[in-house]
């Protein structure tokens, strides 16, 4: 019989969920206990929970951005075990800022992270990378107060955009949506999953 993966999620926005259903489409068969076979790859459920982060709406630092991904996830695991819950993932994504300082300027950096825990061995985070915002958009996320969510309908001129391409469509003209960033945030969180077996082969890497 078919293993059937639920994944649960620690969020209903669309990019979010799309993000994470199109990692898991890529790795497939990679996240089943023994050697990874596309024909025995698993049937996996995706489900999509809001739940808080515990940081605020837009974190102003790295730590806080990874911070809230991995609280979403244990809520998820937390909720899993009051429940009972088959569910196997815990998936926690969190969008925020970095801020920089590279004396004589200050960079802004937008950043997505994930953070996946199984519930029985340490968890892990991915990062998507990062991309600047410019001095306009920084000043009023930073020093004003605006959520970027709202700034960024505002610097673009349209509305509802983190629920479309996100702040990472407008700023790379449409070449990484929000989606595609959070799916590589997935895909480096999952990376100690996909490697498991190859981890617990004997032998040792030689230096």
């Amino acid at each position: 019989m078919t293993e059937c993966l639920i994944v649960a999620v620690g969020s209903t926005r669309r990019p979010k969920l799309d993000a994470v259903r199109d990692a898991l489409a890529l790795m497939g068969a990679r996240l089943s206990p023994g050697p990874a076979d596309a024909s025995d790859a698993p049937r996996i459920e995706l489900l999509g929970i809001e739940v808080p982060s515990g940081v605020r709406h837009t974190p102003f630092s790295r730590e806080d951005t990874m911070l809230g991904a991995r609280q979403r996830a244990e809520a998820l695991l937390r909720m899993a075990g009051e429940k009972h819950e088959p569910w196997k993932f815990f998936v926690g994504l969190e969008g925020g800022i970095d801020i920089v300082n590279a004396a004589p300027d200050r960079l802004v950096l937008l950043q997505n992270w994930a953070y996946v825990t199984d519930g029985i061995g340490p968890g892990s985070f991915g990062q998507s990378g990062s991309v600047m915002l410019p001095e306009a958009l920084a000043r009023q996320v930073v020093d004003g107060g605006v959520e970027l969510s709202q700034a960024i309908d505002e610097y673009a001129g349209k509305r509802g955009i983190r629920d479309g391409e996100g702040a990472w469509g407008i700023l790379t003209d449409g070449l990484i949506t929000r989606r595609d960033a959070f799916r590589i945030a997935v895909i480096n969180a999952f990376a100690p999953f996909l490697n498991r077996n190859r981890r617990s082969a004997p032998g040792r890497i030689a230096m």
